[in-house]
């Protein structure tokens, strides 16, 4: 518990709260929707998988305010820190429909999607080129005490055809990059 309470006071009071879903079927699921609702799965190695919903707002107020990889959630009486694992979203309208939180439980590795940031302004852009950004998450294998919030990426040296790839970036301690080492994160394209 000793992690949990640590970002309970970093993050404040911004729990998200959520409901046990009774219903799994396609009429209740439906209907939460109507509702506002999003269905969630929670799941975690060992762990009892729990059928969960958040109001929509709650749950996007909640996961674009974060200061960490990991938030917490109240489901059912349980406090739960959990990580985005995936997602899906209607094709026209682009509305959540259904999110997967993994609960981040301490000392258990596991694979987690790390963001992207750059920093600096790149030789490139001065030149009239345009930033790409192929990869705006890395998939990282750690505990969750060993991911990093984001993984920051400095483009200060890059000109129009460079580009950085996984085993450009430093290595993290305890933490493996799971993607190949010749996969692009980013490059420097001439502007069209």
């Amino acid at each position: 518990m000793g992690i949990i309470s640590t970002i309970l006071k970093t993050q404040g009071n911004n729990m998200l709260e959520g409901i046990v879903r009774e219903s799994i079927g396609k009429k209740g699921t439906n209907a939460l929707r109507r509702d506002g609702y999003l269905i969630a799965n929670i799941y975690g190695k060992g762990l009892e998988n729990i059928n969960a919903a958040f109001k929509m707002n709650e749950y996007i107020r909640a996961v674009r305010n974060k200061e960490t990889l990991a938030f917490l959630v109240n489901v059912g009486g349980k406090e739960m820190n959990v990580v985005v694992q995936s997602y899906e979203s209607q094709a026209v309208t682009g509305n959540l429909l259904h999110v997967d939180l993994m609960v981040a439980q301490p000392g258990v590795v596991a694979h987690y999607h790390v963001p992207v940031v750059t920093q600096g302004e790149a030789i490139g852009l001065k030149n009239k080129g345009l930033l790409h950004i192929s990869k705006k998450r890395l998939r990282v294998r750690s505990a969750i005490e060993n991911v990093p919030n984001q993984l920051v990426i400095d483009i200060t040296e890059m000109d129009i055809g460079d580009s950085k790839l996984i085993r450009d970036i430093a290595t993290l301690d305890n933490a493996v990059f799971t993607d190949s080492d010749r996969v692009s994160v980013l490059s420097i394209i001439k502007a069209k």
